[in-house]
């Protein structure tokens, strides 16, 4: 099947079941998935009831696709994500970004936890991501591109909004909490790279490192969506100084830093507008 039909056949059976027309999309990352639970009278749909979504396979992701109004704005989150080292295709995985755009989605906001790799970084900094580093050997738009859901040459060099990000960064500083800004690459995971592989991100002028957010940061510029991303630092990924990671790390240190991150992101939404 076409992907323009099963994006037709999701965004019938969504509509069925929500009157929402949503106009902010938030990607929620691992642990970070609790903002959700936030949105008052929400309608949440499990992703395994939608036509052509992916499962979530990932502890800390509930698998779950919420609708309602955040902040007077009408939103839509997804409760979990899907990952490319989960097996699914990146044309699968970005699935839902399109049928975002379907629904009339204008702008996104993708939050992942990471990790740093830089000394002015530390487990809990919130990042605006600036800019990214595809390395995860591969890229949702490979293959014959569908003309009427974007053009087969996208422009990448602006891909995170710099109206959003200094949106952001003005709301962080009225509501007091310190962000940083910087450069995020995307590995294909699921292991936790190596001190030679670190030292090479790096390298590369790379502020972070995690196995997620630049496929659907890919899908949504191409579709027209205006995108701004939050990294959360989970643990520091410095190879000279490297202490072996955990899941069960990365996610309890999400939960820690989960009160301000609400607290931004709700915020955020309530100063973006909308056409």
């Amino acid at each position: 099947m076409e992907l323009k039909h099963k994006i037709e056949e999701a965004v019938a059976f969504i509509q069925q079941q929500v009157t929402i027309e949503p106009g902010i999309a938030l990607i929620l990352g691992s642990g970070l998935g609790a903002l959700a639970d936030t949105i008052p009278d929400a309608t949440a749909l499990d992703y395994g009831d939608i036509p052509h979504f992916p499962t979530s396979t990932v502890k800390g992701h509930a698998g779950k696709l919420v609708f309602g109004m955040l902040e007077g704005k009408p939103v839509v989150a997804m409760q979990g994500r899907f990952h490319y080292y989960e097996g699914y295709t990146q044309q699968e995985l970005t699935f839902p970004v399109r049928v975002f755009k379907a629904l009339g989605v204008q702008v996104m906001i993708v939050t992942n936890a990471c990790g740093g790799l830089r000394d002015f970084l530390y487990p809990g900094a919130l990042m605006f991501i600036r800019d990214h580093i595809n390395f995860t050997g591969s890229n949702p738009l490979m293959g014959e591109n569908h003309d009427e859901l974007g053009p087969r040459f996208p422009d990448m060099s602006t891909a995170y909004d710099p109206e959003l990000i200094a949106l952001g960064q003005k709301v962080s500083a009225e509501l007091g909490i310190a962000t940083e800004e910087g450069v995020y690459t995307a590995v294909s995971g699921p292991y936790y790279l190596s001190r030679a592989e670190l030292s090479m991100v790096r390298g590369f002028g790379s502020d972070t490192v995690g196995m997620s957010t630049v496929p659907e940061v890919i899908v949504a510029v191409h579709s027209g969506i205006r995108v701004l991303g939050i990294s959360c630092i989970t643990d520091m990924a410095i190879p000279e100084t490297l202490s072996p990671p955990s899941h069960a790390h990365v996610v309890a240190v999400a939960n820690e830093t989960r009160p301000k991150f609400i607290r931004l992101v709700n915020h955020i939404v309530q100063a973006i507008p909308l056409s």
